[in-house]
């Protein structure tokens, strides 16, 4: 059964006619053409589609079109304004944590969203005072949130310090 959404990724609406069965990813990607998140194991366990749906990262292969109508998604090319590389994008690159490139828009959606995730406070299961009401970026908090994404080429030892960086220049406590 269609159904009749619209999507508003990286800031353009798009009225789709989508099966209820669809995901955000298959309708970003096959619908939109939109290629930056990309498909990895289609299961939810790589992170490879991340993007960031109403400003918290999810998997957007296990999230249905349907449930994303008027929502706004955030891929890592709408992360650049003005046709301007995200920090994230920039600190990626000069810290060369991309090998072969495949997992990079995922990982650089996830780190948009540990940046927040940080700013606002939130916890996570290596946090050790949750009762502090902040989040240091530490290299282990860095890697316990960015944990959900995959990196077949191992650029993590490039990943941490690229994340750390931003957190850094965005004043996100270390």
């Amino acid at each position: 059964m269609d159904i009749q959404i619209t999507l508003r990724v990286d800031g353009v609406q798009a009225p789709l006619s989508v099966d209820t069965r669809t995901t955000l990813l298959d309708a970003m990607r096959d619908r939109l053409r939109n290629t930056s998140p990309k498909k990895g194991c289609d299961h939810g366990q790589c992170g490879a589609c991340t993007v960031l749906l109403d400003g918290r990262r999810v998997n957007s292969c296990l999230v249905l079109a349907v449930t994303a109508d008027g929502a706004e998604v955030t891929t890592s090319d709408g992360l650049a304004a003005g046709g301007q590389p995200h920090a994230l994008h920039r600190s990626f690159v000069e810290y060369d944590a991309y090998q072969c490139g495949y997992c990079t828009p995922g990982q650089i959606c996830s780190a948009a969203g540990v940046l927040a995730e940080a700013a606002q406070g939130w916890p996570s299961t290596v946090t050790e005072d949750l009762t502090a009401g902040t989040a240091d970026l530490t290299d282990a908090e860095i890697r316990e949130r960015m944990a959900g994404n995959l990196c077949r080429c191992a650029a993590y030892a490039h990943i941490v310090p690229a994340v750390a960086a931003v957190a850094g220049a965005q004043g996100v406590r270390r």
